[in-house]
């Protein structure tokens, strides 16, 4: 069967969805996998659209010791066992750049120009590029597209994209561009099918999980994000802190003598709920747990996530729709709760029961600003944007083909 395969590499797994291609434009998501553990304890398991298990497989190390590696046995067992024949993979990379604003076909061009940003984005592009570099080698005649989180958002006006920062350094890209594109562009889609009567109107996505951000919508289209020029900024995230002064970066080099990787290390990974709570990264776990501190780390991310909806409000010049999305977003009924209760000023209640149970409109009757949860769908996103690009190609050589 044709399929188109999705590709989102993590540093220690690989998560992959399989597209089937009817021949138009239906795609329906027939295989869910994932690979974790790769290099220590290798994991493959996967099922269908029924939730069917159809591998449960464990390696040894030395068999999946790296992320290609990992691309490599799920796309060996997808031909071997699934009969599945690839038109293509789309990847998520996170970041595009100033020069990526739509997805692309990938080239070793293509690759050479998004090492650039591998510093901007150090847990995310150097592994999303690793399954990308294996398969330029051993399958060149293969397509692959790669989708970037930061395109959904590159039509901010300049006084948005903009830090107050000699003009030099925009040109050289040190602008805001914003990430989690990809799911922002999926909600945007879902409401015009869901809610259509707001869809085009004033919308707050939140995008809570591990990593967070929100983002202003009008028109369907980004006008304003948390984040900017790394994934560093705006709420505070699972192992990251959120908005920060950069003074902070300049006492913990000058002060502290830290060197720059360790500062960047302990930004990325030891930071955010981690650090505040001294327990988890998780929300589960916090939620769970009795000790003051972890309270305290889930305070503080209810607090700035409101503090952030005000500067958005202001942005859209009022407010139509909320969309909580993503894993806290999605499954955490107390902190939608906690988050709606100190946005009555703007209008906002929600309805508890409905809530509870996570339905998609959750607001009461009464509020005047509609919430709802949104499952987030960004492999739908890149297998569209991938089937696309095919679709695209094939077109330009069918025009080719009648002038010749």
């Amino acid at each position: 069967m044709d399929a188109i395969l999705v590709v989102n590499a993590g540093s220690s797994s690989l998560k992959f969805q399989v597209f089937s291609v009817d021949g138009g434009r239906r795609l329906d998501c027939i295989i869910k996998g994932q690979i974790d553990g790769v290099r220590t304890k290798p994991r493959m398991r996967a099922q269908d659209a029924s939730k069917r298990p159809l591998i449960d497989r464990n390696f040894a190390p030395d068999e999946v010791p790296d992320l290609p590696a990992a691309i490599q046995v799920a796309a060996n067992w997808l031909r071997e066992s699934q009969n599945v024949d690839l038109l293509a993979v789309g990847h998520r990379v996170v970041h595009g750049g100033p020069t990526y604003d739509s997805p692309v076909f990938i080239t070793s061009d293509v690759v050479t120009r998004l090492e650039r940003y591998v510093s901007l984005a150090p847990l995310h592009q150097p592994n999303n590029l690793s399954p990308i570099r294996m398969l330029l080698s051993r399958r060149p005649e293969l397509p692959q597209v790669a989708c970037f989180d930061t395109a959904f958002h590159r039509g901010h006006s300049p006084a948005v994209d903009h830090y107050a920062l000699p003009e030099e350094l925009y040109e050289e890209g040190v602008r805001r561009y914003g990430f989690h594109g990809l799911s922002y562009e999926y909600i945007a889609q879902r409401l015009l099918e869901i809610a259509p009567d707001v869809a085009n109107g004033r919308i707050i996505v939140a995008h809570l999980g591990s990593g967070a951000s929100m983002c202003a919508l009008h028109g369907g289209r980004s006008v304003e994000s948390t984040l900017g020029f790394t994934a560093l900024d705006g709420l505070p995230m699972g192992t990251r802190p959120g908005q920060l002064d950069p003074g902070v970066v300049l006492y913990l080099i000058g002060e502290k003598g830290m060197s720059p990787s360790a500062v960047q290390d302990m930004l990325y990974r030891e930071c955010g709920l981690k650090a505040l709570s001294g327990l988890s990264n998780d929300v589960r776990d916090l939620l769970k747990s009795s000790d003051p501190k972890a309270a305290f780390a889930l305070e503080y991310f209810v607090y700035r996530a409101v503090l952030f909806t005000g500067m958005l409000v202001a942005a859209l010049g009022g407010l139509d729709a909320f969309v909580f999305t993503a894993g806290i977003g999605e499954n955490s009924p107390e902190i939608r709760a906690r988050i709606a209760a100190r946005l009555a000023w703007l209008g906002i209640a929600l309805d508890p029961e409905r809530n509870a149970r996570g339905v998609q409109l959750i607001s009461a009757p009464a509020s005047r600003v509609k919430v709802f949860v949104i499952p987030t769908d960004e492999e739908l996103m890149i297998a569209r944007h991938t089937l696309g690009l095919l679709e695209t190609k094939r077109g330009a050589q069918i025009r080719e083909r009648a002038i010749l």
